[in-house]
């Protein structure tokens, strides 16, 4: 389906303007989490969901409104393909910029990945070739779901595990360009950084220098685990574990170079008590907050 390039009526603005967390960590709001964040709201900056969750409304889209009558939200989507070759699908938009008009997101988001082609859709996130041909049509769809939002989003660096022969450029340079053609933001992904340096066998903190520290408007941490393949090993991006210590040591140098941006730990499957993605959570506030104050200590002398 094509997208033209037209708003519906919009809804009422339910809730306040987006504007950036006082508190620049936060957490994803999962199902098994929903009654405990309502009844007890943990001590974290703010949310973050995956629209498609709350498209048919219903029980998922109740605890998104009490959950935005005490946080910030970050509506960080997995569906919108944006590197297929085809267009943006209309109807995913509309959906889409419906919860944008209701909860007045402070960051919306996808991924630098395709997961669509034509009537097939596919339940992963799918790697891109670094070539111009790529980012032209990456570009493209940015771009027209950007107009269609009224707003910037966000795009995130992918968890790949190919590299594909014809790449013209490395990873940050991709984003980079990208971002630079179609005047999105960038998401930085730490631990999709530091799973693919592993297993592609390159620099993640090289990447992280690399990145245009002006684009980034949002991190993510999270969890991995090690999977034996052959004689050799690979780093799978799950989700499900807490966050490494080699990752978090790569966070504390991104905060170093990107300062105070808004971050969040994401768990998304073999979910814990909700009270460890608090703890998590402080982690990363403790980092920053130290990082920072050394700054300002070492700016004064």
């Amino acid at each position: 389906m094509s997208v033209h390039l037209k708003h519906n009526e919009p809804k009422p603005n339910l809730y306040p303007p987006a504007s950036p967390p006082r508190d620049p960590v936060g957490i994803g709001l999962r199902h098994p989490y929903y009654q405990e964040v309502t009844d007890n709201p943990p001590d974290v900056g703010w949310l973050e969901v995956h629209p498609e969750n709350y498209f048919g409304g219903g029980a998922h889209r109740h605890f998104l409104s009490k959950a935005r009558e005490k946080y910030q939200l970050s509506l960080h989507a997995v569906g919108l393909s944006l590197g297929s070759t085809d267009p943006v699908n209309e109807e995913h938009l509309r959906q889409f910029k419906e919860l944008i008009d209701i909860y007045q997101p402070f960051n919306v988001s996808d991924h630098a990945s395709w997961s669509a082609s034509g009537n097939a859709h596919l339940n992963d996130l799918l790697p891109l070739p670094y070539t111009q041909g790529s980012l032209d049509t990456l570009c493209r769809n940015v771009e027209r779901t950007q107009e269609y939002f009224g707003r910037t989003m966000l795009v995130e660096n992918p968890s790949t595990y190919v590299a594909f022969a014809e790449n013209e450029m490395s990873e940050y340079e991709f984003m980079n360009r990208l971002s630079e053609k179609s005047g999105c933001g960038i998401l930085l992904d730490i631990n999709n950084i530091f799973v693919q340096s592993f297993n592609h066998g390159y620099d993640a903190f090289e990447y992280i220098d690399g990145i245009d520290a002006d684009k980034v408007g949002e991190m993510h941490l999270a969890g991995h685990i090690e999977q034996e393949v052959g004689d050799g090993i690979i780093l799978i991006d799950t989700h499900s574990r807490s966050v490494k210590k080699d990752v978090w040591d790569l966070y504390e140098h991104a905060v170093r170079r990107l300062g105070a941006v808004p971050t969040l730990i994401e768990w998304d499957q073999d979910f814990p008590p909700l009270s460890k993605l608090v703890e998590e959570a402080s982690k990363a506030r403790d980092i920053m907050n130290r990082v920072l104050a050394e700054d300002i200590a070492n700016a004064a002398e």
